[in-house]
């Protein structure tokens, strides 16, 4: 018995996702054709021109701006940053450090500190019950 194997493919959204890029500012082909695994992988282990200056300069997808400015979506959202942002824009966000950063990253802190306690009380209660 022969096992067929069809090429996994992916639609550029969530190829550029993967890549960490912000998919309008892909060239067009990237847009509006579609990326098998292996083309994926491709461009992982040896990146086009395009993406390593995407990668470098922006402009960056909201998950990328968001850990950039050590913050989380949800606070760039909060702060009113909804678009996308190049490297220049986050670090004169940065170099500013405006009174909403350093609220998000207060908060985002906070966030992680609790994260960081309930794992410890439940790797202690986890000790606990073997």
């Amino acid at each position: 018995m022969k096992s067929h194997q069809t090429a996994q493919t992916m639609k550029p959204a969530t190829a550029a996702k993967k890549l960490g890029v912000y998919l309008p500012a892909t060239p067009a082909e990237f847009q509006e054709g579609v990326v098998s695994r292996a083309e994926l992988n491709e461009l992982q282990a040896n990146p086009p021109a395009w993406l390593r200056e995407l990668r470098q300069n922006g402009p960056h997808p909201r998950p990328v701006v968001a850990s950039k400015l050590g913050v989380s979506i949800a606070g760039l959202a909060r702060s009113g940053v909804t678009e996308a942002l190049t490297t220049e824009q986050i670090e004169a966000i940065r170099t500013e450090m405006p009174e909403w950063l350093q609220k998000e990253r207060a908060t985002q802190a906070e966030v992680r500190k609790e994260a960081a306690r309930l794992k410890q009380r439940d790797a202690e209660r986890a000790q606990q019950g073997s």
